[in-house]
């Protein structure tokens, strides 16, 4: 994987907490800290993408004809069979 060197720009504010980051040991430079929020920032937008595909599939799905005890009995049975 290539790098690309970037320029930006920070508030003195966030540039002492970016420091005060890495004092602490937290990371060892400011690309670290971005590259950090970069990859977490893909994570979330990820599951929210992968939760909004879930969400659309169920509503279209319509309803089911699934009662509780039954949704519960398969939870049970696959968090049991994924020990």
């Amino acid at each position: 994987m290539g790098i690309v060197r970037k320029s930006i720009t920070f508030t003195e504010q966030q540039d002492a907490y970016v420091k005060s980051l890495i004092e602490q040991g937290f990371y060892t430079n400011d690309s670290e800290y971005v590259r950090d929020i970069i990859r977490k920032d893909q994570e979330q937008r990820k599951l929210r993408i992968d939760l909004n595909e879930a969400l659309i599939e169920g509503m279209e799905s319509g309803p089911s004809d699934a009662t509780i005890d039954s949704i519960w009995k398969e939870a049970i049975n696959e968090h049991n069979a994924g020990k």
